[in-house]
């Protein structure tokens, strides 16, 4: 039935990173489709006691470090017995960042950036997912069925516009988008690429989400100068993602893989 294609009620969905901006909202309204949502994070946020009194039988959260492959395989079977099921949708939205608002230590120029900052994207952003998608990927493909959904950025495709934070720059703090976050995230996009042609043959779904810039209370300055870049003439919102969410979650993508959509007002298209 059409009317059934983007139906998600069958469907458990970890989300990696579930709390922070994007994996809160995620959660919530997958639930409210009628999803099992898995909320994995090394800290828990403090939605998720109501929502475990809201959804029962739907929602689970499970204290995770992506980057220790025990803790991950240990929520594996705390999934498996709280839903008697497998995960049959992974969505690996962890990640590192460096917002305008964060410190020049961690946003300095390209010479001055340090090895300990490299590391920790590095590792949280490619690593976490590596082994998340080894765990849980490795129990789709006995199962013969799932979607991976991995989270990249606008910056993974483009370099970053270095002239968004000029006025930072005048004002004497030494702020670039760094390096770091860049290769990282152009790294999810081979990640997805190799996975999907690796587990083609297991019914396994790989793809990639690439989001623009989202709106969280940026400084005024910054807004500006970032919506004055995109066609549409402003700042993503969490709900501009959650249908392609849906749709990769769901049979409306059977025969969709080794993707890259791309959602972003149009910063990319110039």
């Amino acid at each position: 039935m059409i009317s059934n294609l983007f139906n998600i009620d069958k469907e458990i969905i970890a989300i990696t990173g579930a709390s922070g901006q994007l994996g809160i909202y995620y959660t919530e309204k997958l639930l409210m489709l009628g999803a099992k949502v898995v909320s994995l994070d090394i800290k828990e946020h403090e939605i998720f006691d109501s929502l475990e009194k809201e959804y029962p039988d739907n929602f689970l959260y499970v204290k995770t470090n992506i980057l220790d492959k025990s803790s991950i395989n240990k929520s594996l079977t705390t999934i498996k017995n709280k839903f008697k099921d497998s995960p049959t949708v992974l969505i690996n939205n962890a990640a590192k960042d460096s917002p305008p608002e964060s410190s020049s230590k961690d946003n300095c120029s390209f010479e001055e950036y340090s090895e300990e900052q490299w590391d920790n994207v590095i590792d949280t952003d490619i690593k976490g997912s590596f082994m998340c998608c080894q765990v849980f990927g490795n129990e789709m493909a006995k199962n013969k069925n799932g979607s991976i959904i991995n989270i990249s950025s606008i910056y993974g495709i483009v370099s970053p516009d270095q002239s968004l934070y000029e006025y930072k720059r005048r004002n004497g703090d030494d702020f670039y988008k760094p390096v770091a976050y860049s290769v990282s995230k152009s790294g999810m996009l081979n990640l997805t690429r190799y996975l999907s042609v690796y587990w083609a043959s297991k019914n396994i779904r790989v793809n990639t989400l690439t989001l623009g810039g989202v709106y969280n209370n940026q400084d005024k300055e910054f807004l500006n100068n970032y919506t004055n870049r995109v066609p549409m003439k402003r700042m993503a919102n969490p709900d501009d993602f959650i249908g392609a969410i849906v749709y990769l979650s769901s049979d409306a993508s059977k025969y969709t893989t080794g993707s890259n959509l791309i959602i972003d007002g149009g910063w990319t298209a110039i």
